[in-house]
């Protein structure tokens, strides 16, 4: 199996609900473990953007979940936002990679900042400290001179900054086409197999034969 067999991914309250769901159902096909977080914001961004109406509970949000992406028992772990005893609360415990998708500025500016004040942002804190893979998906525009030198300081410090940003190149037909476009991107990132979007020239290969 290549890329992390555990993989923590947080949900922020950011516009792009359908790029953390489409990735959680990715995860779960091939067969990761996912340590799934979700702020308040983004269950409201969720139910706005989407069908998706999540349950408050964590235990009752990770039954739901389960079902829905045809997960096996216990592959998705649903954790509360002060829930401090959860793996990914701790580098002796926690996956070893992280995606924030879709990541508010907010989220942004508190993981830069070292700020720990809910699992989300500790669970960032702990990968960076780690030293292991933390992508985080922004969706924002414009961009602010803070929102810039916050992602600047991201990088900086190991993480990949990853903006929802769909390319065209592909020649998407649907939404759907350009939801896979990022999630796929992350998933390359994370050398996890896809076959959503072809790596570029691959099309191209046997071309000059």
């Amino acid at each position: 199996m290549s890329g992390p067999e555990r993989i923590t991914l947080a949900m922020t309250g950011a516009s792009g609900a359908q790029y953390g769901l489409r990735l959680l159902d990715c995860l779960v096909r091939e067969d990761r473990e996912v340590h799934f977080l979700i702020s308040k914001a983004a269950q409201l961004v969720m139910a706005t953007e989407t069908d998706v109406s999540l349950p408050a509970k964590p235990q009752a949000m990770q039954a739901f979940l389960t079902e829905y992406t045809g997960a096996q028992s216990g592959q998705i772990r649903v954790y509360g936002k002060e829930d401090w005893m959860s793996p990914v609360a701790s580098g002796s415990g926690a996956p070893a990679a992280m995606v924030v998708v879709p990541c508010s500025t907010g989220t942004l500016s508190a993981i830069a900042a070292g700020a720990c004040n809910n699992l989300i942002e500790r669970a960032a804190d702990v990968t960076l400290k780690e030293r292991r893979q933390l992508i985080l998906v922004p969706r924002e525009a414009p961009l602010s001179t803070i929102h810039l030198e916050n992602m600047l300081k991201l990088s900086q410090l190991g993480a990949v900054i990853l903006p929802a940003a769909p390319g065209f190149y592909h020649q998407p037909q649907t939404i759907d086409d350009l939801i896979d476009f990022v999630v796929a991107r992350v998933l390359n990132l994370l050398d996890i197999p896809q076959d959503m979007l072809p790596r570029w020239g691959e099309h191209h290969l046997g071309a000059e034969d």
